[in-house]
């Protein structure tokens, strides 16, 4: 059987997406590219926000228009909040939610078989954490799902509906998994989640004392290291902080969740944090480790956000001098309590302000880049370019090097960085890879 995938959405649906292709293969099933011909297409969802939506329902009809004999199947978050009415189209055969999707080849021969379209469950029941197993990249990165979940219920978002209640996998589990990872030569493993600072809520472990049972690993392997996932901030304290650096095998790059430097506005957000707090853990990870580089996310044209409140954000944001800023304007999501509150803004004024932030962030992102000139980059050669390899640093620069082997792909090595190029830094080999 030929089966297609085309996914939505963030780093998650993209990770569960390749679980549910190996699964497939493993099942003796031929994967293939989504845009040629299968039996089986697969629409991995997203429903982040009301576009989310409308691109999922237009992957959907676009694929039964092109091939009316295939068998099309919709998972993910839209089709866990929206099941009835993905059901009710005629383009979808099959609608599976964010339940189950380790074993969706067994639940597409079952629907082959017998033609029965099972309910998508009620996920805010579940309490278990799904197995699955690490998304590896040949010879190079591996990245690993260690939870699943939130219950922050911020005002915009419909994640904690389309997910569910925090869940997580357990820490022995996590470790064994990362060790063979390691042992395999998978030098980065990158852990992931709906919301991984949560890790553990509820159980008799966390975040931390997860890290700190892989310095065990790092210790036997020394070129590994392990890249974090989006966290909320306030996971960040002096604790977490002063321990991160003592863990050389941490990449120094955070992504801390921001979404508005106005207090205001975060608290009709039902953000956790004021612009003080979120400052403090900046403060407290460039404290205990001087070089790190922080990303981040920010919603500009909330309902309400005055242009005042947008200046304070703007002014905030470049401040803190992240090295990328992802800016989002404003979406409205139905069933969120951020969809009925007053003075929802124009588009084309979210369109303006996301313009304006993004613009000043970029010339940020520029100036953090041209400091690097001469420094020495820790660097995974992840393809190879025109004669040179590109890869990520530990801060995660994109990096083009010069100088290795071409088969030296999946090695880590010290670059120094000699210039810039476009949106990549560029870097000589000073120092062979083990």
């Amino acid at each position: 059987m030929r089966v297609a995938f085309f996914t939505l959405g963030c780093k998650v649906n993209h990770y569960e997406t390749e679980v549910m292709a190996r699964a497939f293969a493993q099942a003796g099933d031929r994967v293939v590219d989504f845009d040629g011909e299968a039996d089986v297409f697969v629409v991995n969802t997203c429903t982040v926000t009301a576009v989310s939506d409308k691109k999922s329902r237009q992957a959907l009809r676009a694929v039964r228009r092109r091939c009316p004999q295939a068998t099309v199947v919709a998972v993910g978050c839209y089709a866990q909040v929206a099941a009835q009415a993905l059901q009710d189209m005629p383009e979808v055969d099959l609608v599976l939610g964010n339940m189950g999707k380790p074993a969706l080849p067994q639940a597409v021969r079952a629907y082959l078989a017998r033609r029965e379209r099972p309910a998508v469950g009620d996920i805010g029941a579940l309490s278990g954490f799904e197995p699955m197993e690490a998304v590896t990249s040949e010879r190079t990165r591996a990245t690993l799902k260690i939870q699943d979940g939130c219950n922050n219920f911020c005002s915009y978002c419909i994640i904690p509906y389309a997910r569910g209640r925090i869940r997580s996998k357990r820490p022995e589990q996590v470790l064994a998994e990362v060790a063979q990872l390691a042992q395999a030569g998978h030098l980065e493993i990158v852990l992931t989640g709906i919301e991984i600072a949560s890790y553990g809520a509820g159980e008799d472990f966390d975040l931390l004392t997860l890290l700190e049972g892989l310095a065990d690993i790092a210790q036997r392997h020394p070129d590994f290291r392990v890249r974090l996932g989006s966290l909320e901030p306030r996971i960040v304290d002096a604790r977490f902080a002063q321990a991160v650096g003592r863990m050389p095998f941490v990449c120094p790059h955070f992504h801390l969740s921001l979404q508005s430097g106005c207090d205001d506005t975060l608290r009709r957000m039902n953000r956790k944090y004021d612009l003080a707090r979120y400052q403090l853990s900046v403060e407290l990870l460039r404290s205990h480790l001087p070089d790190t580089m922080l990303t981040t996310d920010v919603i500009v044209g909330f309902p309400g956000e005055t242009e005042r409140e947008f200046e304070q954000t703007l002014a905030a944001v470049t401040a803190l001098r992240f090295l990328k800023v992802h800016v989002f304007p404003y979406s409205r999501r139905a069933g969120t309590p951020a969809a009925a509150m007053p003075d929802q803004l124009p588009q084309a004024e979210k369109a303006r302000r996301a313009a304006l932030l993004q613009a000043a962030c970029d010339e940020v992102r520029a100036e953090r880049m041209r400091e690097q000139q001469g420094r020495l980059h820790r660097v995974l050669l992840e393809q190879w370019v025109e004669g040179r390899h590109h890869g990520y640093s530990q801060h995660y620069f994109p990096v083009a090097v010069a100088g290795a082997p071409a088969d030296w792909i999946g090695r880590l090595v010290t670059a120094r960085i000699t210039g810039l190029e476009g949106d990549r830094l560029l870097g000589e080999l000073v120092q062979d890879a083990p």
